[in-house]
Parts: C-alpha cells; sequence; structure tokens
C-alpha cells in the first residue's frame, strides 16, 4: 500500500507538454536564483567516486552503496549517494574563500530507499556549499541562509504561478524554526513523523534544526552520518504539500563539521576508525575550509510547484509494476 493515504480525487493541473515546459522553468530559475543569493559558481560533480577514501557519503550509516570494479586500472569505484564531502574538497582544492561557494547539478542512485510518492532510486538535486569564516560558524547564520533559500523558492513559485494560472498554491516565505528536542516537548505523544506533519501544516515552511541530536528516548529525530553536518547546526527544509497532506523535506543542509566536532561526532557514532580516511584527515588536519551546504531536490522540488501527487510525475525512474497500477487506479501516471 502507499504510504501517503491523504491523497485526495487528483488531476494534474498540467499536462504533459506542459509539464514538461514547467520543469525546465522551475529548474533554470531556481538555480540562478539560488546562485545569486548565496554566490555559487556552477560546477561540475562525478557520478562515480573512488572507494575507500571517505568522500562518498554515508547518509545514514546503512544504506548500501553500488560498487563496481573498473575494466581497466583495477580501481572499485562508487555511484555517489550525496556530495557533501566532495563539495568541500573541491573548494579547498579551487582555493574559495569566505562568502563563495559552489553548487552543482547531482545525480545519484540510493537502492536502499523504498519508493513512494516522494521517494525515488534516482535522486537529483542542487547540491552547494559555501566558505564561511569562523564568526559565521553559529546558528543565527545558518537561519540566514536557510532565508535566502526560502526566499528564492517562493519567488519561483510565483513565478511559474504567473505563467500558469491554475498552480494557485502558496510557498510562505516566513520560515518557523525549531529544534528537534524543541519539536518533542511540542508534540510528546506523536511519532516523529507525525511531529514534522503536525509543525508544518500550522506553519507552512518549518527549518526543524539538530538533526542527530539525541531525543529523550536517547534516539535522534532522523539519522544523520556523524562525519559531514554539525548535528547542532544543521537542519531540514520542510513545506507543507497540500496535494499529499503531508510535510516535504526540501532540503537537508547545515554548517559542516570542523575537527572539534568530527572527532565528537565519530566518537558518539562508534566510527573512529574513519579517522584514517582521505577526507577525515583532511577535516581533522584542518585542511580544508570551514563551510555550509546542503542538497536541494530537483525533482522533490518541481513535484511541489507544479502541486503534482508523486515525484514520479517529474521524474523518469524505475517503479514496481505494482506501483504503477496502485498510482494509475488514483489517476497519477508515472513517468
Amino acid at each position: 500500500m502507499s504510504t501517503y493515504e491523504t491523497v485526495r480525487p487528483y488531476e494534474s493541473k498540467l499536462g504533459p507538454r506542459d509539464t514538461q515546459r514547467a520543469i525546465k522553468m522551475v529548474k533554470d530559475a531556481f538555480q540562478t536564483r539560488l546562485a545569486a543569493a548565496l554566490n555559487l559558481d556552477r560546477v561540475t560533480a562525478p557520478v562515480i567516486v573512488e572507494a575507500g577514501r571517505g568522500i562518498n557519503d554515508d547518509l545514514s550509516g546503512v544504506e548500501r552503496k553500488i560498487t563496481f570494479d573498473t575494466a581497466n586500472g583495477n580501481l572499485t569505484v562508487e555511484v555517489v549517494q550525496s556530495l557533501a564531502k566532495w563539495k568541500r574538497m573541491q573548494l579547498a582544492a579551487f582555493g574559495y574563500g569566505p562568502g563563495e561557494g559552489i553548487y552543482t547539478d547531482m545525480n545519484a542512485v540510493r537502492r536502499a530507499d523504498e519508493v513512494d510518492h516522494l521517494h525515488s532510486l534516482f535522486v537529483d538535486q542542487w547540491d552547494w556549499e559555501r566558505v564561511l569564516s569562523p564568526e559565521e560558524r553559529n546558528r543565527e547564520f545558518l537561519h540566514e541562509v536557510v532565508l535566502r533559500i526560502v526566499e528564492t523558492l517562493a519567488d519561483v513559485k510565483e513565478q511559474v504561478s504567473r505563467t500558469y494560472p491554475s498552480l494557485t498554491g502558496k510557498i510562505s516565505r516566513e520560515v518557523f524554526f525549531v529544534t528537534a528536542p524543541e519539536l518533542e516537548e511540542m508534540y510528546p505523544t506523536l511519532t516523529r513523523k507525525e511531529r514534522e506533519n503536525a509543525v508544518t501544516r500550522e506553519h507552512g515552511t518549518v527549518f526543524l534544526e539538530q538533526i542527530g541530536v539525541p531525543l529523550s528516548d536517547g534516539l535522534p529525530h532522523d539519522s544523520r552520518a556523524p562525519d559531514y553536518d554539525d548535528w547542532t547546526l544543521n537542519g531540514d527544509i520542510l513545506v507543507w504539500n497540500e496535494v499529499l497532506g503531508c510535510a516535504e523535506e526540501i532540503s537537508s543542509m547545515g554548517i559542516r563539521v570542523d575537527a572539534a566536532r568530527l572527532d565528537e561526532q565519530l566518537r558518539a557514532a562508534g566510527a573512529t576508525d574513519r579517522r584514517e580516511l582521505e577526507y577525515h584527515r583532511g577535516v581533522l588536519e584542518g585542511k580544508y575550509p570551514l563551510t555550509v551546504g546542503g542538497g536541494i531536490g530537483q525533482s522533490r522540488l518541481c513535484m511541489l510547484l507544479l502541486e503534482k501527487a508523486h515525484v514520479g510525475e517529474v521524474q523518469s525512474s524505475v517503479w514496481p509494476e505494482s506501483h504503477r497500477r496502485e498510482m494509475a487506479e488514483k489517476n497519477i501516471f508515472l513517468l
């Protein structure tokens, strides 16, 4: 059964050709505005990275990477899951300074994801990273960056709706900032996902902070790898999806670990063996700049702004036949 049983009787507001045109409009407009808002240069990104160097992201630490051997050179490589570590290394290699950064089109395969209205085996996102000064490594600056991203999101929504007036939804520019422990206090009897839905339904746009910090049961609100985000200075941008009747995560982001936080979080995660990997040694030895960064889902963003009920309406991927049949019964047709 589908995870999202709140889908109302559904009919797409845009036909197939207008949907494709609108996807291009959203992607062109958003990346241009994001680059201007955060002072980012576009760079080319890898689809595969060499295994064993600590460059690929482990996400929550349990996902199985797609790994294979090459025909020449006897290399073992991995399909990327995201580029948080790679971007930080590139900023050092390119010589970027505080206030400057990069973004890229990141295409990944996450074989462990269970597909549904919001999840696909194929992930496409704008991965971005910006160098910080030591004075900017704080919660106030993180909030400033979140507000710039949300302003960009709302601006693009208004642009698309002017072109396609049938798209009448709104994006709240006012962001409700709340930490995971505070959210637990607000809704102590709800599950973690129910808390996200409740707070986002009320406020429209939410930045849920401190993903990775243990709650009262000793577990975090959601899993985060210990080696890219600082768990006390990260979060998810959640926007209310009126079509699905749920909170939709648009971005996972945060200020990255410095040497002290990396050491502390590796200890907490029981992952101190990673200290010897190339990326981790670089952070511990201060070779890489202080940064803030994240990923913004391209298909998720298009789905939200074009008021679609399924990510497969804006993205070509692979879906189980049973899932296709179930969606077709709801008048949702997947690419």
